[in-house]
């Protein structure tokens, strides 16, 4: 079924977006869960990509541009603390995969504040039915505090309008990644 958190979160994806939706991967990295998104949203739809490193601006246009697919992105070197400046419409599906780039400078993580700022924001802009997931890396400190500051706000939620689930594979050592799924439910 799924090996780990990541996978699961592919498979949420692939099960909740459609050809012609409007997504957000509100942590670029290398390119990888834009180009995924991508492929999801199919020639008519948009994956709005946002980071803070050049270098992740510049991995993700070269892996977009081998697999054709730069027309149905938008990349936003900025952070996630300031979609609501470049998102004005609906969006089906956002996706967050927390921590640092990988290859990268370890030093630089997303950090519990902004990533709160930003999770607020998508709230206001994600469609009836549609869905944040965050992929949350507590094996180091920064991501520690990001995974007690995310619980704690999604445990807030109105669950009159919002699904939330938190899954961890509770067998496995060294802090394994956790999958933060908030969902907002249709108006009855």
């Amino acid at each position: 079924m799924f090996k780990n958190v990541v996978e699961l979160a592919k498979q949420i994806c692939q099960l909740k977006l459609r050809q012609g939706d409007k997504a957000a991967d509100c942590t670029m990295g290398n390119g990888n869960d834009t180009a995924f998104l991508c492929g999801l949203v199919g020639e008519e739809g948009k994956v709005y990509a946002f980071d803070i490193q050049e270098e992740a601006i510049i991995n993700t246009r070269e892996k977009l541009g081998q697999l054709k697919l730069q027309d149905r992105a938008v990349l936003i070197r900025d952070g996630h603390e300031t979609i609501d400046s470049y998102i004005k419409e609906p969006i089906r599906l956002f996706m967050f995969n927390l921590g640092y780039l990988p290859k990268g400078d370890h030093e630089i993580t997303t950090k519990k504040d902004t990533t709160l700022q930003a999770v607020q924001k998508c709230l206001d802009l994600l469609e009836p039915d549609g869905l944040i997931l965050l992929v949350i890396y507590p094996g180091h400190e920064r991501g520690k505090e990001e995974k007690e500051a995310l619980a704690a706000f999604a445990a807030t939620l109105n669950q009159k309008t919002f699904n939330v689930a938190h899954i961890r594979l509770t067998n496995q050592v060294n802090d394994p990644p956790e999958l933060l799924c908030i969902e907002k439910v249709l108006p009855r």
